[in-house]
């Protein structure tokens, strides 16, 4: 399947997102309540089989947060994005992929360390790089480094 095939194929078979176009591949937006259902179909139909996560992020939007999910099939050899939109910034949490793709565990904690995303069902969601003890999270645009205000 080519790329506007999939964007063709999206359209038809998840009539409940929104699909856009990118430079590089179609863009799905998911609704936080359908993500589990959508990346489980999305991996395990026949025509899709998006069976790799190959990239997992967060972007704060200062109004709210976007995850965007990479994925690929490596039998296809298709790709696909998609974005999930969570407006409540002060308790982000959204279920996690982990159960589909292993590869999350270490993006999640990624992104849970410097956005403070929670990720539900996570198998270990914890600090990774700055410790449990560490104030804040440092990707979050309302971030203040203390650090460095006190060497100004």
């Amino acid at each position: 399947m080519n790329r506007q095939d999939l964007k063709i194929y999206l359209e038809q078979n998840y009539p409940y997102c929104k699909v856009d176009d990118t430079f590089d591949f179609p863009l799905l937006w998911v609704d936080s309540e359908k993500l589990i259902s959508t990346v489980h179909k999305l991996k395990n139909t026949v025509e899709t089989n998006f069976d790799f996560l190959f990239c997992e992020t967060a972007i704060d939007r200062v109004t709210h947060f976007e995850l965007v999910y990479h994925l690929t099939s490596t039998k296809f050899h298709h790709d696909i994005v998609l974005k999930v939109k969570l407006e409540n910034m002060d308790n982000a949490s959204i279920e996690s992929v982990y159960p589909l793709w292993e590869t999350a565990e270490l993006f999640e904690n990624e992104i849970y360390d410097m956005f403070g995303i929670r990720f539900i069902h996570h198998p270990d969601l914890r600090r990774i790089m700055l410790g449990d003890e560490w104030p804040g999270f440092p990707l979050r645009k309302d971030y203040i480094d203390d650090i460095n205000i006190k060497t100004l």
